[in-house]
């Protein structure tokens, strides 16, 4: 059996979107997962299956948390192996160590275009940077999310593609779920 690690996009944000993580874990489990945990409230889920393909599960989690929950979400999944090489190729280990806060990773569900990457940097106002790998980008806000125009919507609308962002404490706390 493999481990996937799940992320719902917009789960349990400012009210929105509510799901409890005991109900999301039972959810998990009912479409035939095993060892199915969560880490915080925000939709990440740590689960084991036979081999699939990330892409068959993103489509079927999203197809089914609309009809369970009646939330129109966006799942983006990655195995405990790419995983373990999304935090080994960070490229902001100063970052990661000094201020692990300000640390995003965006979970992309297509790798963008060099082009839209380069409207994505046009963007940037407030000193934010970022690195971008595969369908993964690695961004530092060094005066915090708060106040920032370098927003998730913008990532999405730039490079032609949807994402969902967690910050690098929870990268790490999802990797040791994993047990990477």
């Amino acid at each position: 059996m493999t481990t996937y690690i799940s992320l719902l996009r917009g789960i349990n944000m400012g009210g929105h979107n509510k799901i409890a993580m005991a109900e999301l874990r039972d959810f998990v489990s009912a479409l035939g997962f095993a060892d199915v945990r969560t880490v915080l409230q925000s939709g990440n889920i740590v689960f084991r299956s036979r081999t699939r393909a990330p892409s068959s599960l993103e489509k079927l989690f999203e197809a089914e948390t609309t009809k369970r929950f009646g939330i129109d979400t966006r799942v983006m999944v990655r195995s405990a192996a790419e995983w373990e090489k999304i935090v080994a190729d960070n490229p902001f280990r100063d970052e990661a160590k000094n201020d692990p806060g300000h640390l995003a990773v965006v979970f992309l569900k297509d790798k963008p275009a060099r082009k839209n990457l380069d409207a994505l940097q046009a963007c940037i106002t407030r000193g934010e940077y970022f690195h971008a790998a595969g369908r993964e980008l690695y961004a530092v806000y060094p005066d915090g999310f708060a106040g920032s125009k370098f927003t998730l919507p913008v990532i999405d609308r730039k490079l032609e593609t949807r994402g969902t962002a967690r910050n690098w404490n929870t990268v790490l706390k999802l990797a040791r779920l994993a047990e990477i």
